[in-house]
């Protein structure tokens, strides 16, 4: 009885000790990594932040107190901008490019992922190392025969000389990703689709989509940023001023308009605002795919 006493007093001692120490430590964890965190987003959030309220700014503002904030708010470097017809152009041949760019390397990215994926024949493990080598040869690598190649077929100054080759770019991480999506499917499901009738295709369509969508979804959203923020390779194909894409055409107004920095900061941010919004609404969405990439 004494010993059983014991053991209960000795447990209830120990309990309000035990769960104070967890209440304590799982909430707020180490102080040093919220420091770090805090200070990483800083530096990524800081130059944002000061390209955009530059715009809300005039350049004696700018000259006088470079960090300063906007006293008074200058609305008209953004209205300008937006009343020019050279930005809504612009702002017209990217979202060409990036939509052309996405939908056609989603598109030929799920058709080789399901082959890879769902077929056994020989070759299949070195047509999935060929597309992972893909992903060692960066775009400034090949932009020289690159170029060579797209004069040579007549595409040059032409919004389809730099949709094409993006999606050729965009294509290695895109099957890198849709694979595992597509062989984690249960054969037992495609079984069963085959026993009520439903041929491969029609097994595609009706059973491979809706269960890839959030890979789709992902490599989808990646693509059309890639292809949004794409710098070098308009600089090479395009001569053209009416058909430069945003990235571009941010340098060619800097150029133009060197002396009024408010103004560039200005077209900058409205540049690179709908693919930050693009990317802060479907950040989930990406987070989601990658993750079901890795555990496929």
């Amino acid at each position: 009885m004494s010993q059983v006493a014991l053991t209960s007093r000795g447990r209830k001692a120990r309990r309000p000790y035990g769960g104070t120490s967890r209440k304590s430590s799982v909430p707020w964890g180490k102080p040093s990594v919220y420091l770090i965190a805090t200070v990483l987003i800083a530096i990524c959030i800081g130059p944002v932040l000061y390209i955009i309220l530059g715009g809300f700014r005039s350049n004696a503002q700018i000259t006088t107190d470079p960090s300063g904030m906007p006293n008074p708010w200058v609305f008209s470097n953004y209205t300008e901008v937006l009343t020019a017809g050279t930005f809504w152009q612009q702002f017209g041949n990217s979202v060409i490019s990036a939509v052309l760019t996405t939908v056609g390397c989603v598109s030929l990215a799920l058709a080789a992922s399901y082959v890879i994926a769902r077929y056994n024949f020989r070759g299949r493990n070195a047509m999935f190392s060929l597309f992972a080598a893909g992903l060692m040869f960066p775009m400034t690598v090949a932009i020289t025969p690159l170029y060579i190649l797209i004069r040579s077929l007549g595409l040059t100054n032409t919004l389809a000389g730099i949709i094409l080759p993006q999606i050729g770019f965009a294509l290695p991480v895109t099957v890198i990703i849709l694979v595992p999506f597509l062989r984690a499917i249960p054969k037992e499901i495609e079984e069963a689709a085959m026993i009520d009738g439903s041929g491969r295709v029609g097994f595609f369509f009706r059973m491979v989509l809706p269960l890839s969508l959030p890979g789709v979804i992902t490599t989808g959203i990646l693509a059309f940023i890639g292809a949004w923020n794409n710098y070098m390779l308009p600089l090479f194909i395009l001569s053209d001023p009416a058909k430069y894409t945003l990235p571009l055409g941010v340098q060619a107004f800097a150029s133009q308009y060197s002396v009024n920095t408010a103004a560039v900061l200005a077209f900058t941010s409205l540049s690179m605002l709908p693919a930050l919004l693009f990317f802060s609404v479907f950040e989930r969405r990406i987070v989601g795919g990658l993750t079901g990439a890795i555990k496929g």
